[in-house]
């Protein structure tokens, strides 16, 4: 299985499929590669997927070392291993944020950024939904109940088959005899401070995404990205390619039609 070494001595795991444009896929907080194996096989790009340090197949580091600048020098660190002098980002949630601290501080190494359901202001409440459940396993002993829960709970979400939810807990749960288990370090939850990321102004770094192509997509439902700072972000970058998706909270599969024509136009717009 493909790994490299980060600058301080962590094993980080990536994923590395298809051919053409090369676009960096960052995972959401406590997610992994698998979060984009919905819309991998509808992607014409070489599709390059990172498992943060902490997170799915890459080796658990100092808690201290879970932070967004880390993790962005990481990801710059296995363009390097790839021998890659430049490559697109694609961002869900937390991956979003790399990218825009990449596009201020690495812009040279950007072909483009797409944001998946984040912007440069968090609402606290989505933030604190999150926080809530960070390093716990969940209550569910088993994937089928775990899918259940998410269909009946998640009402932010409409109209997802069950054998998504399914595969959604198959990715970021390990089923034991105990019960299922996070696939990240717990001490990630340490990572979230006091929330004050949520009120950190985060509008340079958004505007660092200047000529490069953008694209971001938006679940009409969510509680992270709200309508007011979605608007915003379509104020500053008139010519990105924005979508909301319909019947989606944070965050999109991403092969929703929106979201797919969405990403598509924008891997043909660096081709």
């Amino acid at each position: 299985m493909p790994d490299f070494i980060a600058p301080d001595g962590t094993r980080l795991h990536y994923t590395d499929s298809g051919s053409g444009l090369p676009v960096l896929a960052l995972a959401g907080l406590t997610r992994n590669g698998t979060d984009f194996d919905h819309v991998a096989p509808h992607l014409d790009a070489r599709l390059i997927r990172l498992d943060y340090r902490g997170r799915g197949q890459s080796d658990w580091a100092d808690p201290a070392t879970y932070t967004v600048p880390v993790e962005a020098k990481d990801a710059l660190a296995l363009m390097d291993h790839l021998g890659l002098a430049k490559a697109a980002v694609l961002g869900t949630s937390r991956g979003g944020l790399i990218a825009m601290i990449l596009a201020a501080t690495a812009h040279d190494r950007l072909l483009g950024v797409a944001l998946n359901d984040i912007g440069p202001e968090i609402d606290p409440a989505g933030l604190a939904v999150i926080a809530g459940y960070v390093g716990k396993n969940p209550a569910q002993k088993t994937y089928a109940d775990a899918a259940a829960f998410r269909d009946r709970v998640w009402t932010t979400f409409r109209g997802v088959p069950m054998d998504r939810w399914l595969a959604e807990v198959e990715q970021h749960y390990e089923q034991t005899d105990g019960g299922l288990v996070i696939r990240y370090d717990p001490a990630l939850a340490q990572s979230l401070g006091d929330g004050k990321t949520a009120m950190l102004d985060l509008w340079p770094l958004f505007d660092a995404t200047a000529n490069l192509p953008l694209a971001a997509i938006r679940g009409a439902n969510s509680d992270l990205l709200t309508p007011a700072t979605w608007a915003e972000m379509q104020r500053r970058r008139p010519d990105g390619i924005f979508a909301e998706v319909p019947d989606r909270g944070h965050v999109p599969f991403l092969d929703e039609g929106p979201a797919l024509k969405a990403l598509q136009s924008w891997i043909r717009s660096m081709a």
